[in-house]
C-alpha cells in the first residue's frame, strides 16, 4: 500500500508565477533591494490603506525599527501579550526596554484591555497588541487606553494581512503596524516583513535606520541617475528586504482575497467536524471584523483521551504536520528566569499554552488533505473516523 504524502503545517502557495516573477528579477541583475521592493512597498500601502509601508527583513526587525524610531529605549515599559511568538518581546528587549505582559482572553486569545489598563505604570511608553491566528485585537479599547495615557500603539500583525477591524484593515488602527510574510504566513517573500504608518517623519526615520542609518538606499545610489554620496545619520541596522523576495509578494499579495475564501471554507468544515468533540473550537468572529483565517486553533479539553502533547505525536503518526501557537512566553527559560514569571502570573495564556494545537489551514489543502485531517483528528479524540 503506498503511503500518503506527508501534509506540511503551513506549507506556502509557490506556483509557476511566483517561480517567473523571481526569474526575471535575478535576470534584471538588480536582486538587493530596488524598484521591486519600491513597487512592492507601494502596493501594500494601497491594499492597506496606509500612507506609508516600508520593508523590512522580517517582521522582528520591523517591531524593533518600530519601536527605535519612535525613541523606545532603556527606561521604558511595553506592554504586550504573553500568546505570542517570541519575537514580540524580544524586539522590546533589543531596544534596551522591558517587556511587561498583560493576560489574554482565554475565548478570543487576544491580549484583554483590562489587564493593559492594570499593568499601566508611569514607565510605560508603548503599547504591542499582537492579532492573534488573524482575529482583531478589541481595537477601541486599546485605543482609548493609549490616548487616556498618552501611549504609543504598535500592532503586531504578523497573522493579520487580510484582518479588518470594523472597516479598517489591521495595521492602520494605531500609531505603527507590523506584518510578517514568513513562509509560514498568508502570504511569502520567504523572509520579510512590512512596517505601515501614516505619520511622514516616522516612515523616514524607519527607512534611513532599516539600512544602516544612511541617508539614501543602495537603488538611489548606483541607480541609471547617477551616483549619490551617503552620508551615515545613525548606528542603524541591515533590515532591508531584496527585490528577489518582494518579487514574490508582488505576485502573491493579489491571491489574499482568492486564498482567503478557501481557508474559510476549510475553517467551516473543521468547525462542523469537531463540534462533538472534547475541544474547544476557535471562538466565531466578533461582528463587523473579518478574520484572516491565519490559524486554526483547538484546545485539547482535560476530558480527551489524550494531552496535547501526545495529540501531537498521534497526528504525526499519521504523517499530518501541526504547531502549537503558543506556549505562553512568560513560561520560556528567558523570560521566566530574567523577570522571575510564574506560570500563575498570566492564568489564561498559561491554560491555552498547555492545551492548545494547531492543525493545517493552508489554501494549498485539497478536499482528500481536509478530509484526511479531520479523519486524524476524530479518531484520536474519541469521535470515530467519520460523522
Amino acid at each position: 500500500m503506498t503511503e500518503e504524502p506527508y501534509i506540511v503545517f503551513g506549507s506556502p502557495i509557490i506556483g509557476s508565477e511566483e517561480i517567473s516573477s523571481v526569474v526575471k528579477t535575478l535576470e534584471t541583475c538588480w536582486i538587493g533591494t530596488g524598484p521591486r521592493v519600491h513597487e512592492f512597498q507601494r502596493a501594500f500601502a494601497e491594499y492597506t490603506g496606509a500612507q506609508h509601508a516600508l520593508a523590512t527583513a522580517s517582521c522582528t526587525a520591523a517591531l524593533h525599527l518600530a519601536m527605535v524610531a519612535s525613541g523606545v529605549g532603556h527606561g521604558d515599559e511595553v506592554i504586550t501579550t504573553p500568546m505570542t511568538f517570541c519575537a514580540t518581546a524580544n524586539a522590546i528587549v533589543h531596544t534596551g526596554a522591558t517587556p511587561v505582559f498583560a493576560d489574554c482572553r482565554r475565548d478570543t486569545m487576544n491580549i484583554d484591555p483590562a489587564a493593559v489598563e492594570a499593568a499601566i505604570t508611569p514607565r510605560t511608553r508603548a503599547i504591542v497588541p499582537v492579532h492573534f491566528a488573524g482575529r482583531p485585537v478589541d481595537m477601541d479599547a486599546i485605543s482609548a487606553i493609549a490616548k487616556k495615557h498618552g501611549l504609543l500603539v504598535i500592532e503586531d500583525a504578523a497573522h493579520a494581512i487580510e484582518t479588518v477591524y470594523h472597516g479598517r484593515k489591521a495595521g492602520t488602527l494605531g500609531d505603527i503596524g507590523c506584518f510578517s510574510f514568513y513562509v509560514t504566513k498568508n502570504m511569502t517573500t520567504g523572509e520579510g516583513g512590512m512596517v505601515t504608518t501614516n505619520d511622514a517623519e516616522l516612515a523616514r526615520k524607519i527607512q534611513i535606520y532599516g539600512l544602516h542609518g544612511l541617508s539614501a538606499d543602495a537603488w538611489s545610489r548606483f541607480s541609471d541617475k547617477g551616483y549619490k554620496h551617503y552620508e551615515v545619520v545613525f548606528p542603524g541596522f541591515k533590515y532591508n528586504l531584496t527585490d528577489m523576495a518582494a518579487s514574490l509578494g508582488l505576485v502573491q499579495l493579489p491571491k489574499l482575497r482568492e486564498w482567503l475564501v478557501r481557508r474559510e471554507e476549510i475553517w467551516a468544515r473543521y468547525d462542523a467536524a469537531f463540534a462533538d468533540l472534547p475541544v474547544t473550537l476557535p471562538a466565531p468572529p466578533e461582528p463587523n471584523t473579518v478574520h484572516a483565517r491565519h490559524l486554526y486553533t483547538l484546545l485539547v479539553r482535560d476530558d480527551a483521551p489524550v494531552g496535547r502533547d501526545q495529540f501531537l505525536a498521534e497526528m504525526h503518526k499519521r504523517r499530518i504536520g501541526t504547531g502549537v501557537h503558543y506556549r505562553a512566553l512568560h513560561v520560556q527559560p528567558y523570560y521566566r528566569e530574567r523577570f522571575g514569571f510564574r506560570p500563575e502570573d498570566f492564568p489564561n495564556a498559561h491554560f491555552i499554552g498547555e492545551r492548545t494545537v494547531s492543525i493545517p489551514l493552508t489554501p494549498k489543502l485539497s478536499d482528500r488533505d481536509v478530509e484526511r485531517v479531520i479523519v486524524a483528528v476524530r479518531e484520536i479524540l474519541g469521535g470515530g473516523s467519520s460523522r
